[in-house]
Parts: C-alpha cells; sequence; structure tokens
C-alpha cells in the first residue's frame, strides 16, 4: 500500500512539473516576448514584420500547439513509467 502511494506521490509531482513548465513556457512566449519584450525585439524581423509583433500573433499560438504535443507525448510516457497507460 506504502508503495503504491509513493508510486502516486511521484506520478503527480512528475505531472506537476511538466505542466508547470509548459505554462511557464507558454507565458515568456505569449506575455514576455508579445508585450514586455517586444521594443527589444522590433529589430528582428521575420516574415516582414518584427519579432515581438509576429510572437504576440503567431508565435505565441504556435508555441501552445507545440506545447500541447509535447505534453501529451511526455504524459504518453509518463504513464508507461507508472504503470498506467491505455494500452
Amino acid at each position: 500500500m506504502a508503495d503504491h502511494t509513493s508510486s502516486g506521490e511521484a506520478y503527480w509531482k512528475a505531472n506537476l512539473r511538466i505542466i508547470i513548465v509548459s505554462l511557464i513556457i507558454w507565458a515568456i512566449c505569449s506575455f514576455g516576448f508579445g508585450i514586455l519584450l517586444r521594443p527589444m525585439l522590433s529589430g528582428i524581423t521575420v516574415g516582414g514584420t518584427d519579432l515581438g509583433f509576429w510572437f504576440a500573433q503567431q508565435g505565441s499560438i504556435l508555441v501552445f500547439l507545440a506545447l500541447i504535443f509535447f505534453y501529451a507525448f511526455r504524459m504518453n510516457k509518463l504513464d508507461k513509467e507508472h504503470g498506467v497507460d491505455e494500452e
């Protein structure tokens, strides 16, 4: 029983770590690059516009989609490691 509880705690700690890191990355890309650091990124051009504007309009969405795929991939791997996968 104690082994099952410690395994469950380890699973949820790893899950929370993945979620927190993903949210930090998304916050930096959307809020940081798109709003706070936009003036610093104005000299770098991407597709005819500055990098800060690109992050505000498209980049944060693309980062969010990449994080969704990363989360799904990493959670499938974590599920297999802890024996709670669906397969």
